[in-house]
């Protein structure tokens, strides 16, 4: 017969019915020794004979009088008697521990409290603190310093109800000394990941590609057949000699910090939580704020921006360390169970802003400023030229050299870096304030074209008249600033492309899908949609970094500018003449030394090639804004300038001719650039054959000068 099987009520009853059952026999046990003890004249104690315990006995009756009827006072006659525990040493210590074993048994989890309460501590704080740091100081001890904050749990047993008063001042104290405990143990976590993270960065530094440059030349050097008089020098060591040893009690600086930090997390791991006075606390997030501020300042000071000399690091470095930096905390789970994810995503999306939470400034903030205000402003100066054959920015040979060389920042593999760094908030901040600048440039040459106005609106519908053309050109001012300007926009606009291609390729690794969904989206808007929603798409392409026929963010820096004075259709003709202002002013290009093209860079030295990008781009933001057609406005401004530089084929003087072939290609460029032009149109103003010689008499220049 199969036995019943006991409900958990009944066999909680059956285990405390056990307990009692072996309390009971102790008790017993205990009782059986004392009789059998004073039962033995030989083995009685002195202390338990009756002559020795009649004092005892007469003070208990005293104090306990046994009240009967029959014979009330059977012991008024010992009232006086007292008993003296000084002279009974022996009978207080036997009652002693008869009562400790009777704790022991009974009150088991009371004993280890008050045995184990260390609340005293908190009366002798600085000694506790002293302790602390002793602690903290030896790695072989910093395992253990999670026992202070814990002690501070014991303070509030160190209050009483007769002294209420005490019990804020004690509870304050315990809360003040937990979070400083904590705080320390999550600072000196924090110092030791950042010690290995250093040493990281630096054997990753090694790796990077600007290492091998000696590492080759002595590869070079040793298979040469030239013997040097002088000894060579000294190899250098290669990345990953470190790892080699020839001992296991060798013991780097690196296996130092790792076993002081594997000590310390042990610490910070032992428990998830702990209540102090009501008060919750938790150790891994002291650690994860410490990681998160170290990691946010660590980004930064990575960057190495100085003010004062325009020095900063290249995006590809900065994301060498950053990785390296990453790695590091990784691997910080596998000691302490936190999210380091979450670390990552707080802080390096605060990176992606202008600011971060607590007000500093970002690498967003630091590579956009230096980007703008050095590198651009420097290709404004004619120090830099934008090569579109290396998509990159290159300095141009000059008396005063620049501290820097711009291809190293800006070429592809550089605005991918930067775009893992930025990400596409960042990038679209950086946009941003790209269009900034433009706008301020298009809202100068709006005044231009106002100063111009009558000269501009008879030119524009006086092109076929050459004569009339040449003595209204002559009344233009002005002209060079108008060129300046627009190459300056131009070349913005270039580097922004750049951008958006980094963007773009970034994107497409990470999130190819939802990239490909986006362009097909893009590619596929039917021409008879409404402006406001081609341009919701046109915007979310932008900004997965797809190029789009009308620029939304310049759109919308452009569309701040209206103003209110001004009337739309007063807006709308000075866009007009503005074209008109640009495509009567090229001829004058050819006259500039600078104007020659270049096959090798497929463009100019002066960045007039930038030129068809910033016609292209403004003339759609502009005339989307003011609900005009942009393809009639670009054939207008192709037939004004084609007729232009007709007319400096029919020039005699070869000052203002020198560079005619050059200038000719921009019409080339504007097409090629353009969404809304077409070769056949181009064909229509301006003879294939005179480009076809253009390109002719440039490359048999090139390779003359070459020769």
């Amino acid at each position: 017969m199969s036995r019943s099987v006991l409900q958990p009520s009944q066999q909680k009853l059956a285990e405390k019915l056990t307990i009692l059952n072996d309390r009971g026999v102790g008790m017993l046990t205990r009782l059986y020794n004392i009789k059998k003890a004073c039962g033995d004249p030989k083995a009685k104690p002195s202390y338990l004979i009756d002559k020795n315990l009649e004092s005892a006995v007469k003070f208990i009756v005293r104090k306990f009088p046994a009240v009967e009827t029959r014979n009330n006072n059977a012991y008024t006659s010992v009232s006086k008697a007292s008993l003296g525990l000084a002279d009974h040493r022996e009978l207080g210590k036997m009652m002693n521990t008869i009562i400790f074993h009777t704790k022991m048994v009974d009150s088991l989890v009371e004993m280890l409290v008050e045995t184990s309460d260390l609340s005293i501590f908190c009366f002798y704080s600085r000694a506790f603190e002293k302790m602390f740091q002793q602690c903290l100081e030896l790695p072989s001890q910093s395992r253990y310093s999670i026992a202070f904050p814990l002690l501070c749990t014991h303070f509030m047993s160190c209050t009483h109800e007769l002294c209420p008063e005490e019990r804020h001042h004690i509870g304050d104290r315990s809360l003040s000394l937990c979070n400083m405990f904590l705080d320390e143990m999550a600072k000196q976590a924090r110092n030791l990941i950042t010690d290995i993270c250093t040493e990281q960065c630096t054997l990753s530094d090694q790796l990077l590609p600007k290492h091998c440059a000696k590492t080759i030349s002595q590869a070079v050097n040793k298979k040469s057949k030239k013997q040097t008089g002088k000894k060579g020098e000294p190899e250098r060591e290669k990345p990953g000699v470190e790892s080699m040893r020839k001992n296991r009690l060798v013991v780097t600086n690196l296996d130092k910090l790792h076993t002081a930090l594997s000590e310390l997390c042990f610490s910070i791991n032992y428990v998830p939580n702990m209540v102090v006075w009501e008060h919750t606390f938790t150790p891994r997030e002291y650690l994860t704020s410490h990681l998160e501020i170290r990691f946010t300042k660590s980004i930064v000071g990575m960057t190495m921006y100085n003010q004062a000399t325009q020095e900063i690091a290249k995006p590809s470095e900065l994301l060498t360390s950053v990785r390296a930096y990453m790695t590091v905390l990784q691997s910080i789970e596998n000691y302490v169970q936190i999210d380091i994810t979450r670390v990552f995503n707080n802080v390096l999306l605060q990176q992606t802003q202008h600011l971060d939470s607590h007000g500093e400034p970002t690498i967003t903030s630091l590579y956009t400023n230096w980007y703008l205000e050095t590198l651009l402003r420097q290709v404004s100066n004619g120090h830099i030229a934008y090569f579109p054959a290396m998509k990159a920015f290159v300095n141009l040979p000059t008396e005063n050299e620049l501290t820097f060389n711009a291809e190293e920042y800006s070429d592809i593999s550089e605005m991918r870096s930067l775009s893992e760094l930025l990400g596409p908030y960042g990038m679209k901040f950086l946009s941003e304030s790209l269009m900034w600048h433009i706008s301020s440039q298009v809202a100068e040459l709006k005044k231009l074209v106002v100063e111009n106005v009558d000269v501009l609106t008879q030119m524009r519908t006086s092109f076929d008249k050459p004569d009339q053309m040449a003595a209204l050109f002559k009344r233009l001012s002005s002209v060079d600033s108008v060129l300046k300007r627009m190459t300056i926009i131009g070349v913005i606009l270039s580097f922004r492309s750049l951008a958006q291609e980094a963007l773009r390729d970034v994107l497409s690794y990470h999130i190819p899908f939802l990239v490909s969904s986006i362009e097909d989206f893009k590619d596929h808007i039917p021409r008879e949609t409404d402006m406001k929603v081609a341009m919701n798409v046109y915007e979310l392409s932008s900004a997965a970094g797809l190029p789009c026929e009308i620029d939304p963010a310049l759109v919308v820096a452009l569309s701040s500018q209206k103003s209110e004075n001004i009337s739309p259709e007063e807006e709308y003709k000075i866009a007009c003449l503005l074209m008109v202002f640009v495509a009567v002013s090229l001829p004058t290009l050819a006259s500039n030394v600078m104007s020659q093209y270049s096959p090798a860079i497929e463009g100019h030295c002066n960045n007039i090639h930038c030129l068809a990008k910033a016609i292209n781009q403004i003339a759609a933001a502009l005339f989307t804004i003011h609900k005009g057609s942009i393809e009639d406005r670009l054939k207008e401004f192709l037939a004004l300038a084609s007729s232009s530089l007709l007319k400096i084929g029919q020039e005699t003087d070869k000052t203002t001719t020198r560079n005619r072939e050059s200038v000719y290609l921009l019409l080339d460029m504007i097409v090629q650039e353009s969404p809304f032009l077409t070769m056949d149109l181009l064909e229509s103003c301006f003879p294939y054959v005179l480009l076809r010689n253009a390109y002719h008499a440039v490359y048999k220049q090139s390779v003359t000068s070459s020769a």
